[in-house]
């Protein structure tokens, strides 16, 4: 029932096995020990999957174990980490995005509250949208005080790109592409692609790439689209 709980915390497990009596889906039986690899993914599983968080649970869980940084419980004052974004969700639809954002509040207190029971200390997790809609002084938030999570859209996230806020996005090492039936192929896709080539020349190491979809054909295509000239792992429940 449990098969892939040993790839993460106790914690995260813990957590798994309170909110998910009936244990991992498909999507997540099969995509976590990609994932888990640092491999890139293209996750292809119905609607209501759990494909969403089969996407960011690995990455959730890396955040939970970093050490908390300076100003937060436990955490050390001398201690200056890297600020910025560490997960980047991208979706071509803004209300999707928000969904999504607010949907991942559930395992990120969940979890926390799991790491206090055990008597951790967990850091605090922070997710933030970007979109059309952000005003001016919400992007100015976001450049000075950047988010682990950032939830964008493909013409969002251009703009960061060739403004000075990228350097938000140079400690990014995982990017989750959702619905991307809905933009491979297109314009848009074509301009996403070159900005995922953008975001890998600012980040020390290649970015872990993960997409998701419930309905895109050819799988091949799409994983094409997804990793440029890297091999990408298909994960098809369909």
């Amino acid at each position: 029932m449990y098969e892939c709980l040993d790839l993460f915390s106790e914690p995260t497990g813990a957590w798994f096995r309170h909110a998910f009596a009936q244990g991992e889906t498909a999507a997540q039986r099969q995509a976590w020990p990609v994932i888990a690899k640092g491999d890139d993914a293209l996750v292809i599983a119905p609607t209501g999957s759990g494909k969403t968080l089969s996407a960011f649970l690995y990455a959730i869980d890396r955040l939970m174990n970093r050490a908390p940084e300076a100003g937060e419980a436990g955490g050390s004052r001398s201690r200056k980490p890297a600020k910025g974004v560490k997960v980047l969700y991208i979706s071509p639809l803004k209300a999707l995005g928000v969904d999504v954002a607010r949907n991942l509040e559930t395992p990120l207190a969940g979890i926390a509250a799991q790491c206090k029971a055990m008597g951790l200390n967990p850091p605090s997790i922070r997710v933030t949208t970007r979109s059309g809609d952000t005003t001016a002084q919400e992007r100015r938030a976001i450049a000075s005080h950047p988010p682990d999570i950032l939830v964008t859209t493909p013409e969002s996230l251009y703009l960061i790109l060739t403004s000075k806020a990228r350097r938000i996005l140079s400690t990014v090492r995982t990017v989750i592409v959702d619905e991307i039936h809905a933009i491979a192929g297109t314009k848009r896709g074509a301009h996403l692609a070159l900005s995922l080539e953008r975001l890998d020349m600012l980040t020390a190491e290649p970015v872990q790439r993960i997409g998701l979809s419930a309905t895109v054909r050819p799988a091949e295509a799409a994983a094409r689209f997804l990793g440029g000239a890297r091999a990408v792992t298909i994960v098809d429940v369909q």
